[in-house]
């Protein structure tokens, strides 16, 4: 299946992944074949460095659209496999691909830092380091997958994630108090974490004693056992039951608030999906939260009040999130396409449908945070909010017409984003950020004029400016994708309605 998908585009993006990777294989080689001043330092940054790489295993799948689900394990559950077989048949598959290759180039710096008979040592430890990092990143997403089958469940998962993305703060502190200790051989309780956790037995075992080396190898080999029946038992657990994808809920009468008309009706049915599509939730939620993190994230790290510009990361963070609405209906679309002149009407609802779900949001932020952190920051965000949350609605409107691609149906992780690459992902925000950009240049000169200027009127002026460009944004962009769907709905649908 990897042979038979690089070609064109998916071949590119693969060999930029690669790249990538390879620069970051090549900079943990250099760190283990580094020389420091204090002995055993070495040891110490280059375990460190493995941390991160498991780190990454753990938690950049999920973050960064869900992992390869290319092959599930619903699709063997009629085969008469036994739940050893197929979690040993899924290991090997997941050893195929770019991750797996650089994380075991990153790995062979084993063996660069080993010295004479201890590379025999190195040698043996890099594939069992290697396979305990696959492991504990598959049983961690079978876990995962275990916890979102119900609604709460999946709730919970975006939470745990969030405070996940959080830690990454308190990594930053942590690195901050104690790294230049750790270089400088002063750091004896960070030292031993290092070295005995299990992202660093495979360090342990090319430079501790024999005994010592003997014990880590050993280690190795009985978590990667452990891991692999753990792994056995979730994956009967997801084959042999059927996730729940609703529930009984109360019915929210939405149509009684909204106008008896095409858009009203779209507005309504768009929230109603928001709240109980567990792929739209994981976006809603983790927009908001990743609001919260870059609010608070000052203050974890000791650098004062709260970010006054968190509510302008909520509103970018919410395009990015919900760019490929069309994609996460999917063949549903089709219900749109052949109602007579229900294009035009779908796309608005869905634009004033984000706008109710992020705007409230954001203008607690904006009028909030400021006043406890930054009061001279109010003529900023009071200017760019507003052109952002127009130009957002147009933004998400328009990609999700001329960039639609489709997603994994309800069944797979909602944090999944199918075969579409990570790469792909990448360029897609990166466009969204550049239209973002666009759109926040004119009430940002406005405001920077009447700074250097000392005219505090004119610096005010850019909220009816930003107020002008989002609305001026939001209806014209909102046009262009309204009219694309209407002339090319045939063609989007049979995008998004692809087999993923």
């Amino acid at each position: 299946m990897l042979r038979h998908s690089l070609r064109g585009r998916q071949a590119v993006l693969t060999v930029l992944g690669f790249v990538a990777g390879l620069l970051a294989a090549g900079a943990t080689v250099a760190v283990a074949a580094a020389d420091f001043d204090h002995p055993g330092v070495g040891t110490d940054v280059l375990a460190a460095v493995y941390l991160l790489w498991t780190v990454g295993w753990l938690f950049a799948p999920i973050l960064a659209g869900g992992g390869d689900e290319t092959l599930r394990p619903e699709h063997f559950a009629l085969l008469p496999v036994t739940p050893r077989q197929l979690a040993g048949g899924l290991l090997g598959a997941a050893f195929v691909g770019v991750p797996a290759i650089v994380t075991a180039l990153a790995f062979c710096g084993l063996v660069v830092h080993a010295s004479g008979v201890r590379v025999l040592v190195a040698v043996v430890a890099v594939p069992l380091q290697l396979g305990f990092v696959v492991l504990l990143s598959r049983v961690l997403a079978a876990a995962l997958w275990a916890v979102l089958r119900s609604r709460r469940g999946r709730d919970l998962g975006i939470l745990l994630t969030a405070v996940a993305g959080m830690s990454g703060f308190l990594v930053q502190a942590v690195v901050r108090a104690l790294g230049p200790g750790l270089v400088s051989g002063d750091a004896p309780v960070l030292s031993a974490v290092l070295r005995w956790a299990p992202s660093g037995w495979g360090t342990v075992a090319v430079t501790g004693s024999w005994p010592t080396a003997v014990a880590a190898l050993a280690g190795l080999v009985a978590a990667n056992v452990a891991l692999l029946a753990l792994w056995g038992v979730l994956l009967v657990r997801r084959t042999t039951r059927v996730a729940a994808t609703t529930e009984p809920t109360r019915r929210r009468a939405f149509g009684g608030r909204l106008p008896a008309t095409p858009v009203g009706a779209v507005i309504g049915k768009e929230l109603r999906t928001w709240t109980r599509d567990p792929r739209r939730r994981v976006a809603l939620l983790s927009t908001v939260l990743i609001g919260v993190i870059i609010a608070v994230g000052p203050m974890l790290s000791g650098d004062g009040g709260p970010s006054p510009y968190a509510g302008i990361a909520l509103v970018t963070f919410g395009c990015l999130l919900a760019g490929n609405l069309y994609g996460l209906d999917g063949s549903a679309l089709w219900h749109t396409l052949v109602a007579p002149g229900a294009e035009r009407a779908d796309v608005r609802g869905r634009q004033v449908a984000w706008l109710l779900l992020v705007g409230p949001v954001t203008a607690l932020f904006v009028l909030v945070l400021p006043g406890f952190s930054e009061p001279g920051a109010y003529p900023w965000v009071l200017a760019l909010a507003p052109a952002l949350l127009g130009g957002g609605a147009g933004v998400v409107a328009l990609l999700s017409v001329f960039a639609a691609y489709p997603m994994p149906d309800q069944r797979a992780s909602p944090f999944a984003a199918g075969r579409n690459p990570g790469v792909l992902r990448l360029v897609q925000q990166l466009g969204i950020a550049l239209l973002l950009a666009v759109v926040a240049l004119p009430p940002v000169a406005v405001v920077f004029v009447g700074r250097a200027a000392g005219v505090p009127a004119v610096s005010w002026l850019g909220m009816p400016v930003g107020l002008a460009v989002g609305g001026a944004l939001f209806w014209w962009w909102g046009a262009l994708a309204g009219r694309r769907l209407a002339s090319r709905g045939p063609e989007v649908l049979a995008q998004v309605g692809k087999p993923v």
